[in-house]
């Protein structure tokens, strides 16, 4: 039987339709109930439905009211605070399309960004990098703060398959790709409810990640707020050694944090989380051990799921129907999915590339200005993650690698190529190569090996880095080669760096 999962398509997005509108949906009957609360172990910044919706309305008045022209670009600098969403869902309700970025790029990245999206207006947090030179005004979160209270504006209605935002990913040709999402990318996440959180109105959601990630926005605040729930965000100057503490005080039934996290927590140790009933697990592959320890630890399960930027996460296991051990979980109900070979779908359980159907609901409209660069990862109706996995007959897939070299650094997919022409731009480089390699069983980081006659030091090569590049970007180890391996036609082999690197140091 050919691998494809398919029980049916979800029920269409009604239109017209705004992804502001939908997330706030509930506000009128849910006032007074905690939407968001920004959390310390001691207190506690709470936000009501009716605060909330009342300073995402009045946001998009003052959008509207400076000019900009509906489908015109909101390019965001914001850290981990209450502006964050306020502004992203304030430029949605008003017809215009946010673009959240990391806190950590440099100035070279962020002007490369404004150079190719030209944004109407960019709205930062001081201290955080802008363009060099801004392409337009710049709006500072302080000027922000006076929307909240203007009357309140009437959403921007419209067509579910008009773009509504655009996040960044890295791509395999090493420059960061502008993703475009449509307004009906929202309404697929209600497959994620049953089929990943188990989520409930009552639920009290806790998440570790940085709003700028669509993980964070998506599971830790638009879907909690659109099924009527209570999103928690740590407040800032947190460290992971506090999050237990965090999830107790303030009774959170549901967290959810990359692999990464899960380990901190681990090391530093557990204290009693007595709410807690399960957690969720996204980012990146959450090594067995890992999973094994937190529910020795804790007695709750994690339920991980499997995504990419250009259609969120579509694959996981859930409190009903938990993965086995092993797989990623199963394809959520709604969706249709395929493991595709040369010639099509291949057979249950033999390897293929994880493709999901054009008709997905939340695959992206496109790369944002360049529409052959996404049809040229289509297959027909299929789109293709570029992910090898295979599929039981009951729809479970197992991960079997990545069908490319992209890294995996916190969470955050990052392109070898990227990191690469930033360091090969380094005088006393003569050629170098990044490898994702595996330093401890359950841990992986960015290396970067590296051809040069000149003795570099790692402090000097890390500065190097940080000019050009996220913190998250940049190489966790400099490993100096005498030549890179190649193939006979002289292409870069970064599987047998790899190999060496983790055989020579006595990792499995």
């Amino acid at each position: 039987m050919p691998a494809i999962f398919d029980q049916g398509p979800p029920p269409p997005c009604p239109a017209p339709f705004n992804l502001a509108a939908y997330v706030l949906g509930r506000a009128a009957v849910l006032a007074d109930k905690t939407a968001l609360s920004v959390v310390t172990a001691d207190t506690a910044d709470r936000w009501s439905y009716a605060r909330l919706e009342a300073a995402v309305r009045g946001t998009a008045t003052g959008f509207r009211r400076r000019g900009l022209a509906p489908g015109g670009i909101v390019l965001m600098r914001l850290g981990n605070q209450v502006d964050f969403p306020i502004t992203y869902l304030g430029a949605i309700a008003a017809g215009l399309i946010p673009v959240p970025t990391s806190s950590q790029l440099t100035a070279a990245e962020v002007t490369a960004i404004a150079a190719e999206l030209s944004p109407a207006l960019i709205v930062a947090e001081p201290g955080l990098a802008l363009p060099d030179p801004p392409p337009c005004p710049v709006l500072f979160t302080g000027d922000l703060w006076a929307w909240r209270d203007l009357p309140p504006a009437d959403y921007a209605l419209g067509d579910p398959d008009r773009p509504a935002y655009i996040i960044y990913t890295s791509g395999t040709s090493g420059r960061p790709r502008p993703v475009a999402h449509a307004h009906r990318a929202i309404w697929a996440r209600r497959m994620m409810w049953d089929g990943w959180y188990g989520l409930r109105d009552n639920d009290r959601l806790l998440h570790a990640g940085a709003f700028n990630w669509t993980y964070t926005l998506g599971t830790g605040l638009m879907d909690p707020w659109a099924i009527g729930a209570t999103a928690l965000i740590p407040g800032k100057g947190l460290a992971a050694i506090d999050l237990p503490r965090l999830i107790a005080s303030h009774r959170a039934t549901v967290f959810a944090a990359a692999p990464g996290v899960y380990r901190q927590l681990l090391r530093a140790g557990l204290s009693a989380m007595p709410s807690l009933r399960h957690g969720l697990s996204a980012g990146e592959k959450l090594p067995a051990t890992i999973r094994h320890a937190w529910e020795t630890a804790t007695g709750t399960p994690i339920h991980e799921a499997y995504g990419m930027s250009e259609c969120s996460t579509f694959v996981s296991g859930c409190p009903d129907r938990p993965a086995p051990e092993g797989t990623l979980g199963y394809p959520q109900p709604g969706r249709r999915v395929a493991v595709l070979g040369a010639a099509g779908p291949v057979d249950h359980d033999q390897p293929g590339i994880l493709a999901v159907s054009r008709r997905d609901p939340g695959l992206m409209l496109g790369y944002w200005n360049a529409p052959g660069e996404a049809e040229a990862r289509m297959r027909g109706e299929w789109f293709l993650t570029g992910d090898t996995v295979s599929m039981a007959p009951d729809g479970a897939l197992a991960y079997l690698g990545r069908g490319d070299d992209m890294m995996n650094a916190g969470g955050y997919r990052v392109s070898p190529i990227e990191v690469e022409t930033v360091m090969n731009a380094h005088p006393a480089i003569a050629e170098c190569a990044a490898v994702e390699v595996r330093v401890k069983q359950d841990t992986t980081v960015i290396a970067l090996f590296f051809v040069s006659d000149q003795g570099l030091e790692p402090e000097d090569l890390n500065r190097f880095a940080a000019r050009s590049l996220a913190k998250y970007k940049c190489p966790r180890i400099y490993h100096p080669v005498d030549a890179l391996p190649k193939g006979a036609n002289g292409k870069l082999l970064r599987r047998c760096l790899r190999e060496t690197y983790e055989a020579t140091h006595g990792q499995a």
